[in-house]
């Protein structure tokens, strides 16, 4: 399919994709056992392909592989997505849109700068655990979108940055961060720190919790704004 991915058409029929993939999607008006039961394997499709991206990267990926994984015709994966490009920008949606509301809930919630922070950092880690096919996805396969899908995905990563942004520039007005540090390029060396989890977890002999309070200890005693000691947050 050529990169005339930002037209009308390819723009409806991932709107329309999206609306079918929705976990809590109402089931059709049609009172066919079909319909109902097509409606209830959403989450199922959209798993699957998440799988087969993971594993065989987007190039090495067909609709024919994600149709073996879930036993059933090719032709019927047409009914959730139009093409593998849209159904690798579901995936990616899917995939960043949980780590965007886990950071929002996070940052409009109760809590100090460094409490906050601690949180976003724990919470950007642990999807590796029951979400790992779509991280892995998100992190390492959105560069093959189309530009115009790339965009739509990359919108949710800004978002995301801004909110770490947000709570280390709170951190400073409080004096609970230090001043000196440039807060953009602080966030992202902290995502980028966090994101490359994903390719190397497993590989050592420690969970997901131990990863994150590493983490944790070493960016807040880094960022911290008491003199003679660091913010200690469990």
């Amino acid at each position: 399919m050529k990169s005339r991915s930002s037209s009308p058409v390819r723009a409806s029929a991932i709107r329309n994709s999206r609306r079918e993939l929705a976990k809590n999607a109402v089931a059709s008006d049609e009172p066919s056992s079909r319909k109902r039961n097509t409606h209830r394997r959403s989450p199922e499709i959209i798993d699957a392909a998440a799988r087969v991206f993971a594993e065989r990267g987007y190039h090495g990926a067909t609709t024919q592989d994600i149709a073996d994984v879930l036993n059933i015709r090719q032709a019927s994966l047409y009914y959730y997505f139009p093409s593998k490009e849209v159904a690798l920008e579901i995936v990616c949606t899917r995939g960043v849109e949980d780590f965007f509301k886990a950071a929002q809930a996070i940052a409009t919630g109760p809590g100090t700068p460094p409490e906050k922070l601690a949180g976003l950092i724990r919470s950007h880690i642990s999807p590796i655990l029951d979400r790992g096919d779509f991280v892995k996805v998100f992190l390492t396969q959105r560069q093959f979108l189309p530009n115009e899908s790339r965009r739509r995905v990359g919108k949710w990563s800004r978002q995301i940055e801004k909110i770490f942004e947000a709570v280390i520039r709170e951190g400073m007005k409080t004096g609970d961060f230090r001043t000196d540090q440039d807060p953009r390029l602080t966030t992202l060396a902290l995502l980028g720190m966090a994101n490359a989890v994903a390719s190397w977890y497993g590989n050592e002999k420690a969970s997901i919790e131990r990863i994150g309070g590493e983490f944790v200890s070493l960016t807040l005693h880094g960022l911290s704004g008491k003199a003679g000691r660091g913010a200690r947050v469990r």
